[in-house]
């Protein structure tokens, strides 16, 4: 067993912030009680945030980010999980509070774990990710606000990027009538191939519309906010259910009550970083279920770990495609 392992180091030191690839002191986890040897990690958006300074993310330094990762565990002094337990960890301020999983190694609370489900692997699980786990978490609450796939169209923004690919993909293979908003227009055939049945560009949702709208959408799952959810509102039909789960195009939100109190529509907001585990695991269960898996390669890019900190960069400029895995302890 090293002493040592690799890892993406975030510092500041004066307001001036640094980043790079380290070697650490094993006793320099923080404290809890798993340790889970790193298998496969991600570069989210919040994690390439946190790399670029681009955005306040962390919360105290030094700090390793990576708000997701899956791996085997090593050491363990909690009844739930033993040694060689596959594991995987979405969110609970990991990689903005407590050092993350962009690293060979994670000392984690067992609280935050939940069990690997067997039809993933590692790279599998993370192709997912939290932005997987956040559009599943979507979906059901579609579902849970009665959208069933005869209800309508089912309108996605932000179609291309990793929440708005698996949204896309698991919708389309439940049965849903997916229309998909994105910026990149040369990104049509990559929606198409999820199972979208029509593509929309982003600019017929980002100016400023009517605060009622012609019906359109049964449901939607939204990773843009403000100016894009406002119109997104708008084109409701009666009692429709909007998913909102990010703030892509900024916190605001400028509407009116009418979508709400005129057509009764639901907008439910989506938390992936604080979510319950029993509603995690069934997230998790239902993308076992219901994700086509053979859908994850085309929505993937493996990077290795010394490339995140270029990588962070292209994912603030809007030029990833979907998911960003990468690899730590598998090929």
């Amino acid at each position: 067993m090293s002493n040592s392992f690799r890892a993406i180091l975030i510092e500041n030191e004066g307001g001036k912030q640094s980043v790079g690839l380290a070697e650490l002191s094993r006793d320099r986890l923080p404290e809890a009680d798993v340790t889970v040897r790193v298998a496969c990690s991600t570069l989210n958006y919040k994690d390439a945030l946190a790399i670029t300074g681009k955005s306040p993310v962390v919360r105290k330094f030094p700090m390793v980010p990576g708000i997701d990762f899956a791996g085997t565990v090593e050491d363990s002094t909690s009844p739930e999980f033993k040694r060689g337990d596959k594991v995987v960890l979405n969110g609970w301020g990991v990689g903005e509070q407590h050092w993350g999983g962009l690293a060979e190694l994670a000392r984690v609370k067992s609280d935050w774990l939940i069990p690997l489900e067997p039809a993933f692997s590692f790279a599998q699980a993370m192709s997912i990710g939290t932005a997987g786990y956040t559009a599943a978490l979507c979906v059901m609450a579609l579902e849970r606000h009665g959208i069933r796939p005869g209800s309508g169209e089912v309108l996605v923004t932000g179609a291309a990027g990793g929440v708005g690919s698996v949204a896309t993909a698991l919708l389309a293979k439940l049965g849903y009538d997916v229309v998909a908003v994105t910026g990149r227009a040369e990104e049509s055939d990559y929606l198409s191939r999820l199972g979208a049945k029509r593509i929309l560009p982003r600019s017929l949702f980002s100016e400023p519309g009517k605060p009622l709208a012609k019906e359109q959408w049964a449901g939607a799952v939204d990773v843009a906010g403000g100016q894009v959810l406002a119109n997104v509102c708008a084109s409701m039909k009666y009692r429709g259910v909007v998913a909102a789960c990010g703030l892509a195009a900024g916190m605001s939100f400028p509407a009116t009550v009418a979508p709400f109190i005129l057509r009764g529509v639901t907008l439910v907001g989506i938390d992936s970083v604080m979510c319950p585990r029993e509603e995690r695991r069934e997230a998790w269960q239902r993308l076992a279920r219901d994700l086509d898996l053979h859908r994850l390669d085309a929505m993937t890019e493996r990077v290795s770990l010394e490339d995140c900190i270029p990588v962070a960069d292209r994912l603030i400029a809007g030029a990833v495609r979907g998911r960003v895995i990468v690899p730590i302890s598998i090929d």
